[in-house]
């Protein structure tokens, strides 16, 4: 008998050895692909773990706080599910400080922003909208911006790679418009030999110099073809000129470029004037920043899409300031009320961490420094992400969480990936890029239906050339016995 339990501790033992050196080892082909690219393994992070399993099947690197980039949405989208609710909405406030008489504001229109993330075309012509219905026609004076709700640095939109005016690196603002985003349109017109240029929305104080080519050539990199040069006029810093140069093929369609170029005041008065003499009103003021007096009665508060539908935005799109405004968000909310300002990002740090903890989720290597991954800053490790989206697979809100992630080869970022792969429509993850960094991590269904969560990241200079080996890993998890 002794014998008996001599050997079977004997064999749990080695069983647990071998899943252990199994979970230390990349599969051949993986190993094969990282080779080729000349990407050393000690340059990524890898966990994968079948949901219900209680070890992970391979864990290389995976307890080294890595750069996740955008990847780092998956931590702030779940906490504010949790957090928040799927229901949350985020709410925008306008006054009417002055007498209204007979639908004319004899004084100043003033909006307070609580951080909605997604104020965007559609939602504020709506708002604009709604107001109108109020019975306001005209309004005397001012239209004041209100973003006291955050306490954040003003900081340097350029500082993170210099390009000031891409509008990936918006910052926050508790009220934010249409992101500050002019959308320009490239069309070709093959019967007229040119490219016709339509700016959405076209703000009164930018103008366009077409001088692009129209070309018959492969499509290829469009981007890299022409140059888009955005400057401000010598006479007006709030005055811009966008000069379009070089060639663009008819072969690309209809092609679109996103700038941010002015700042909240200017590009909210341009949009407002422009809706609100759309639906029929009256304004003759300009547009300042400043803050709502106590006291007054709103006069109407517009409420945004939900936090479920945000989500997706946020991660099947990787939309980094609607992920930054989520962020900020979560340090502001308590039982019974959820708008307590200031957002700082210290508060937002404190919630999340005490999120964590209270699902016994210990993470001592995270950095966040914002809540978007557009951060050289921001790090976790490949372990602590899995773990992350084990829990959120048994959380109540794994059905929003998981339904905003892209899905492989049908849409958002993972659309044009996995086509032609047995993986297409069953894994949902979350890409991430940056300079040296790229990250994969989500869900896959494999050929035996069995869930599994797959996390990889990787931080190296050559980092940029490795999604064949991430897409290696995806299909070896979808079609292992």
């Amino acid at each position: 008998m002794i014998r008996f339990f001599l050997y079977l501790g004997l064999s749990v033992l080695l069983i647990a050895q071998s899943a252990l050196t199994l979970a230390h080892e990349l599969p051949p082909a993986v190993k094969q692909k990282l080779q080729k690219l000349a990407i050393p393994e000690s340059a990524i992070g890898i966990y994968v773990q079948e949901i219900g399993a209680s070890q992970p099947m391979i864990a290389i690197n995976a307890d080294t706080a890595m750069n996740p980039a955008s990847v780092m949405k998956l931590l702030t989208t779940f906490a504010g599910l949790e957090l928040l609710g799927p229901s949350f909405t985020w709410p925008t406030i306008l006054y009417a400080n002055g007498k209204l008489i007979d639908g004319v504001l004899h004084g100043d229109l003033i909006i307070k922003g609580y951080g909605d993330p997604k104020l965007d075309l559609e939602n504020f012509w709506l708002l604009i909208h709604r107001l109108r219905h109020t019975g306001l026609d005209e309004i005397k004076g001012n239209l004041i911006l209100d973003h006291s709700h955050y306490d954040i640095p003003r900081g340097d939109p350029g500082e993170f790679d210099g390009q000031p005016y891409r509008t990936y690196n918006t910052l926050p603002e508790a009220l934010l418009v249409n992101y500050r985003t002019s959308t320009i349109h490239f069309i070709p017109q093959p019967e007229k030999d040119s490219i016709r240029v339509i700016v959405d929305p076209l703000p009164e104080s930018l103008h366009i110099q077409n001088n692009l080519r129209l070309t018959q050539g492969t499509c290829g990199d469009w981007q890299n073809l022409l140059s888009i040069e955005a400057f401000a006029d010598k006479d007006s810093d709030k005055q811009f000129t966008i000069a379009l140069n070089g060639s663009f093929s008819k072969r690309c369609g209809k092609q679109s470029y996103m700038l941010s170029l002015h700042d909240s005041a200017v590009y909210t008065r341009d949009l407002f004037k422009l809706l609100w003499r759309q639906h029929g009103g009256l304004f003759h003021g300009d547009v300042t920043e400043g803050v709502a007096p106590p006291g007054l009665v709103p006069l109407k508060t517009y409420y945004s899409p939900s936090l479920a539908d945000i989500v997706r935005g946020i991660n099947k799109f990787s939309n980094n300031i609607a992920a930054r405004q989520l962020y900020l968000t979560l340090g502001t909310t308590s039982a019974g009320d959820n708008n307590i300002s200031p957002a700082t990002l210290a508060k937002s740090d404190a919630a999340v961490r005490q999120w964590l903890e209270s699902k016994q989720l210990k993470f001592p290597e995270l950095i966040i420094e914002n809540g978007s991954g557009l951060s050289r800053k921001e790090q976790i490790s490949a372990r602590h992400m899995g773990q992350l989206l084990l829990a959120a697979f048994n959380s109540a809100v794994m059905p929003e969480f998981i339904s905003s992630l892209p899905i492989a080869a049908v849409d958002g970022t993972l659309k044009n990936r996995f086509i032609d792969s047995p993986v297409k429509g069953l894994a949902h993850m979350k890409t991430g890029a940056l300079n040296n960094v790229r990250a994969l991590a989500g869900y896959l269904l494999d050929h035996k239906g069995r869930r599994v969560v797959v996390v990889f990241f990787v931080n190296h200079d050559k980092a940029g050339q490795s999604r064949s080996a991430m897409d290696t890993l995806v299909q070896w998890v979808y079609s292992r016995p």
